[in-house]
């Protein structure tokens, strides 16, 4: 038996390729779009990918399932548990084999054995995995979004990105009844989970890849919660935003993703198209960093640095009926092309292509470079106490609760494009987070939706506190 975990450190997400090296068959779980890396993987393993199939009905990227399937000629195999609602409905189309709790599927002489683990979703599969040839019991568990390190899966997503109301209390039970019937296995089993630290399917996912039964039940905290109504109250109790694209996944994902290919190109553009495109309501993103976005930019685009958190604020941010642009900071149309492949891999599939900052210097948007200026503490400090600044707060919900800057007023940057109408235009505005970054992406939304006087307080409610400055709380 062959077991090889691959990442994605941006999604923060874990998909598995199984094999059998006798039979040379392999089985890849919860594959993400860029299908081509588990293609080539098998390939030098010796191996040919001939079965596909996922734990459930993921949210935060578009599932490679069908794509890899259709691309290798493997057996997929779907969920078919959590009633009608919640049916993978390209399942017939796709020839795909539905799996029931005590399902099993064969890969050589691996055996995966199927577990109905609802909660995090309605058709939440675990398989136990058993390498028949050194025994009869399962090894390890792969337990998608239903059993974190150190976490479990949240139960809010269905109402809370899906809009299914009053379906998260029910699911957090779900969960509760899940996590009891997988207690019972034995402690030896190893756990592999499809996310670690960094995804927005928990409250606090480990960064360490596996772990063991035994382990999490000493040490995560939902194996400790024995009274039922408890455990649901702290389940659901300070659970982040969930990304405004988790609710269009859900949809692509059940529906069916369409099949996009391996090949994919990213034009360079002179700079004289940016300001068309602006005008025809394309949304150009400059993916250079913060400090360079704010020493000059055209103005009317917005700032997403390609770093590590560049799809979830895409994913939050960016809009899935328009074309995009990018900006970037060199000539190779290959950072621009792996960029545009992270955005396929939200579903974001409009690149319509990029242009060179270099290039755009001499031809701003309307004759002059836009610039954003920072404060520091004293000076927000002095603007507060005059009234005459609106000093906007743009962290998560959880981090304004545990303490905020007096006289700031909160609104989250994934929600501000919808709620950008609440702050008055007739003042400057000031916007901070807890270190900048995100306070960043926030200033260049306000100014391309037309607001004229912003500025960044880099350093954010972690100077202002560190200061010794007051800070508020309700």
């Amino acid at each position: 038996m062959l077991l090889r975990l691959l990442y994605d450190e941006k999604l923060a997400h874990a998909s598995y390729l199984i094999g059998c090296q006798a039979s040379g068959e392999a089985m890849v779980v919860d594959p993400n779009r860029n299908v081509g890396r588990y293609v080539e993987l098998a390939r030098k393993e010796g191996l040919r990918v001939a079965h596909v199939t996922e734990t459930h009905i993921h949210a935060d990227f578009v599932s490679g399932a069908r794509e890899l399937a259709h691309r290798t000629g493997a057996r997929l195999y779907l969920s078919a548990m959590g009633g009608a609602d919640w049916q993978y409905r390209f399942a017939d189309a796709a020839g795909a084999e539905l799996l029931k709790d005590g399902s099993s599927i064969r890969v050589g002489a691996i055996e995966l054995s199927v577990l109905h683990t609802p909660g995090h979703t309605p058709e939440h599969l675990a398989f136990l995995v058993t390498d028949t040839r050194a025994g009869s019991d399962p090894m390890g568990a792969l337990t998608g979004d239903f059993l974190f390190v150190g976490d479990v899966g949240r139960p809010d997503l269905l109402e809370r990105a899906a809009k299914q109301h009053g379906t998260m209390v029910a699911s957090a039970h779900q969960l509760f009844a899940s996590l009891r019937r997988f207690r019972a296995l034995p402690e030896y089993l190893q756990i592999w989970p499809a996310h670690g630290a960094g995804s927005a399917c928990g409250k606090s996912l480990g960064a360490v890849p596996q772990s063991t039964l035994g382990y999490e039940k000493r040490t995560n905290w939902a194996f400790a919660v024995e009274d039922e109504e408890e455990f649901v109250r702290l389940i659901l109790e300070g659970q982040p935003e969930p990304p405004r694209y988790f609710a269009f996944m859900k949809q692509i994902n059940r529906d069916g993703p369409p099949l996009v290919g391996d090949t994919l190109r990213v034009e360079r553009l002179p700079a004289t198209r940016v300001a068309p495109a602006l005008a025809a309501g394309a949304v150009v993103v400059d993916t250079r960093s913060a400090q360079e976005y704010a020493r000059g930019a055209v103005r009317g685009t917005i700032n997403i640095p390609a770093n590590r958190a560049f799809v979830t604020w895409a994913g939050w941010l960016l809009p899935y009926d328009r074309d995009i642009y990018l900006i970037t900071d060199g000539k190779d149309a290959t950072a621009a092309e792996g960029m545009a492949r992270e955005l396929s891999g939200i579903g974001l599939d409009r690149v319509a292509g990029h242009f060179v900052a270099g290039d755009l210097k001499h031809s701003p948007n309307d004759g002059s470079p836009q610039e954003v200026p920072d404060v520091d503490g004293a000076t927000v400090e002095r603007s507060v106490a005059g009234g005459g600044v609106t000093l906007v707060d743009v962290r998560a919900a959880s981090e304004w609760r545990e303490g905020h800057i007096p006289s700031a007023r909160h609104l989250f940057l994934g929600e501000l494009p919808d709620r950008i109408e609440e702050l008055p235009r007739d003042r400057p505005v000031v916007v901070h987070c807890q270190n900048g970054g995100r306070a960043a992406i926030a200033a260049s939304v306000l100014l391309a939706r037309g607001f004229a006087d912003v500025a960044v307080f880099p350093g954010g409610f972690a100077e202002w506190k560190a200061s010794g400055r007051a800070v508020a709380r309700n």
